[in-house]
């Protein structure tokens, strides 16, 4: 009946879910309560001109674009577009003269444009109007290009990349899956679980499209967490069900076990994970916020399909969950035997156990030697320089893109790199000379131009601003320094400064006053999760610790391959020199979650080992044992989704996607390997101490991946572990 229902539900989301992509965003960069945000809105609606967000480059071919033709057809497009309705501000270079709209050759110039409206409505006017105006208009060739266009463009861009990356992912993970379970029955049914939290998440984000702003960006989160998160812990609980099966329990016995145990360790692992992605809701931009609204709602809906759906489908298949064993066909003997015994009680079990024993045995030279290699590893990130997304996110080849190398590379001055200073209050001519004398007076000013007063510029009486160009490149330091100075110039009215370097310092700042707030979030609700599970007070500051260290590759990658531009042309993207201001944060939480989420499967396997003998070293080898082998191919699976979203066009869908790909490896191969049984050697039977207050909390709240509250564990079991490690 579950089953049934469940069917129903999913064809609803399809349903519901269908269109959501082109109701999202591709913005939400900025701070919304920002002062750069607030100038930009009313600049907007006072001076539309000042602020256009659609540019139209045209290209008189071998020609001027003062011949008379070109001329007469540019301006013929200008009125045009000025005629349309929701399109303000217009201006050209016909129109005005101004040089910066002109190139160097006189071959190209520009007209611009104000499309008004919201993200979305823009959009929609862009989609509207762009096929009368692109391509070849008498003795032109017209471009679109713009924040508009680029936005727009990346959007399309995202989708496509984002269809290819699931027709790469959904195959490879399957035989991967097979490869795993060798059941190619039991392989579907991961499958199937993410498909549902996928389908279900879209659904999500389509109602939260009607009440707030999603990025389109946060669909790339929903199909890898979907897949791999829901692929592990279908794995977790169809590995647990199986081995109870092997060792003799009727299907309905095995599934209470199977709940018990892998089902409450499911549990708390979603539950760290959506505490990390939930941190995200503390920053105002969103951007980040709506990576918090599909990484929880994919969190959640993947652990209950794997603790409601799955065990029905379990229970409803029985043994035949070990049918088609399709690794027969390639090997003369299956590494599950007939009764479906899973392979971490053979060779490879066997292997983890040794590794375990070998790291154990040298655990400070292990301990040592891993964390400062991890941390030699991001060393690159000491030297981030943060900046804002533009065009060259896109590929090369895509319009907006060229448009925007057309005007760095052949225009007067820096596109886009301008200050924008807004002055209300009004002021006599007197009052406004003077402070322009002031704010030219400063370090690092090219020239200053204005004020575009509403007789000018057509705002309202009691508004005014001027332009100011600073030296070096737009977001630059220079740039970004000039922002401070330009507010706290003295001025006989109220002033408010935007542009990409205010709003790129507005930026930092408010993911500055929010940061320590998220970092409180994730680590304390870590440490409170991590202490319900296993009633130490050590082991969750380990936790807490290590899966920083395995955070460290990723963020040394960022810098090295994404600023610098190592492997920038075997990756296919263009280095700017520095890293967009979110996407380290959006980084640091979703990988954290994954990495908590391993430590989750490997920890509760040792407390209930421990819990069971009393014996520290023989309960960390066991479940690496039980855990290692299953653990890293989560992760490969969960890798393989990343990478291929990570084969996207647009450079910071890249960069989540390789970047957290590389630290999902280095936590499962390295820390979960190397540094979790080297540390827990070091800290032996302290490892698991409380004090006496909350040991009695834990015994009487706590929750033990065997079903029951923990209890004191049992004098160890001398000489325990003589027997070999194998064995």
């Amino acid at each position: 009946m579950s089953l049934l229902v469940a069917l129903v539900i999913t064809a609803l989301a399809v349903l519901a879910g269908g269109g959501v992509a082109d109701r999202m965003g591709s913005g939400g960069w900025e701070d919304p309560d920002a002062e750069s945000t607030y100038a930009t809105q009313v600049l907007e609606r006072e001076f539309p001109a000042s602020q256009p967000n659609l540019l139209l480059l045209v290209d008189a071919g071998k020609g001027k674009v003062d011949d008379p033709a070109v001329a007469a057809e540019a301006r013929r497009l200008a009125e045009r577009l000025d005629a349309e309705p929701g399109v303000s501000g217009i201006g050209s270079y016909w129109g005005t003269g101004a040089p910066a709209l002109r190139s160097e050759d006189g071959r190209q110039a520009v007209i611009a444009a104000r499309v008004e409206g919201d993200e979305k409505a823009a959009g929609e006017i862009l989609e509207r109007i762009a096929p009368e105006y692109r391509g070849t208009r008498g003795p032109v060739e017209v471009s679109l290009g713009g924040p508009l266009a680029v936005q727009h463009e990346m959007q399309t861009v995202i989708q496509e990349d984002l269809l290819r990356a699931e027709l790469i992912a959904l195959p490879v993970t399957l035989v991967l899956l097979v490869m795993v379970f060798g059941s190619a029955v039991a392989a579907l049914l991961p499958l199937g679980i993410g498909i549902v939290a996928i389908l279900g998440t879209n659904a999500v984000l389509r109602g939260l499209t009607e009440f707030t702003d999603v990025s389109v960006f946060a669909q790339n989160l929903t199909t890898a967490l979907g897949l791999g998160l829901a692929i592990d812990y279908a794995l977790f609980v169809v590995r647990r069900f199986r081995e109870e099966l092997a060792a003799g329990a009727e299907p309905r016995t095995a599934i209470g076990i199977t709940l018990r145990t892998a089902g409450r360790t499911v549990m708390f692992s979603a539950l760290t994970v959506a505490v990390s992605l939930a941190a995200m809701l503390v920053f105002p931009q969103y951007f980040l916020r709506s990576f918090a609204y599909a990484g929880i709602a994919v969190v959640l809906l993947a652990a209950a399909a794997a603790l409601i759906l799955l065990p029905a489908a379990l229970l409803l298949l029985g043994d035949r969950v070990n049918a088609l064993d399709l690794r027969r066909l390639f090997r003369r003997r299956a590494a599950s035997g007939p009764e479906g015994k899973s392979t971490e009680d053979g060779e490879a079990g066997a292997g983890w156990a040794r590794t375990a024993a070998l790291v154990m045995r040298r655990a400070p030279v292990f301990a040592v030697a891993t964390a400062t290699g991890l941390i030699l590893l991001g060393l690159p990130f000491l030297g981030v320089n943060f900046g804002t997304v533009d065009d060259r996110q896109l590929p090369t080849t895509a319009e907006s893109r060229v448009v925007q190398d057309e005007l760095r590379a052949g225009f007067p001055g820096r596109p886009g790199g301008g200050l924008t200073v807004l002055a209300e209050g009004g002021a006599t001519p007197d009052a406004y000379a003077g402070y322009r004398e002031r704010i030219q007076a400063l370090d690092g000013i090219v020239r200053v131009d204005g004020p575009v007063t509403a007789g000018t510029g057509g705002g309202a009486g009691n508004h005014a601003y001027f332009t100011v160009v600073p030296e070096g490149e737009g977001v630059g330091e220079t740039a970004q320094r000039v922002v401070g100075e330009l507010r706290a110039t003295p001025a006989p009215f109220d002033t408010s400064v935007t542009g990409q370097a205010a709003v790129l310092v507005d930026s930092k700042d408010a993911i500055a006053d929010r940061l320590p707030w998220a970092l409180a979030i994730v680590v304390i609700v870590t440490l409170v999760l991590v202490f319900l599970l296993t009633g130490s007070v050590v082991i969750p500051i380990q936790a807490v610790v290590l899966n920083a260290l395995s955070l460290t590759a990723m963020f040394g990658a960022l810098v090295w391959v994404f600023q610098e531009g190592h492997l920038s042309g075997l990756l296919g993207f263009t280095p700017t020199g520095d890293i967009e201001t979110n996407l380290p944060v959006l980084m640091f939480c979703v990988a954290f979650g994954l990495s908590m989420d391993y430590g989750v499967f490997l920890l509760s396997r040792i407390k209930e080992e421990y819990d069971a003998t009393g014996d520290h070293d023989h309960a960390v080898r066991f479940g690496l044992r039980r855990t290692g082998g299953l653990i890293t191919a989560a992760a490969v699976i969960l890798a393989v989704v990343m990478v291929a979203i990570g084969t996207s066009r647009v450079t910071n869908t890249k960069m989540l996607g390789l970047g957290v790909a590389l630290a999902v490896l280095m936590d499962a191969m390295v820390v979960r390997s190397l540094l979790v049984p080297s540390v827990m050697k070091l800290t032996g039977r302290l490892t698991w101490w409380a004090p006496g207050p909350l040991r009695r909390f834990h015994d009487r709240f706590g929750i033990s991946e065997g079903g029951a509250p923990a209890t004191p564990p049992p004098a160890p079991v001398a000489e325990r572990d003589k027997e070999p490690v194998g064995g």
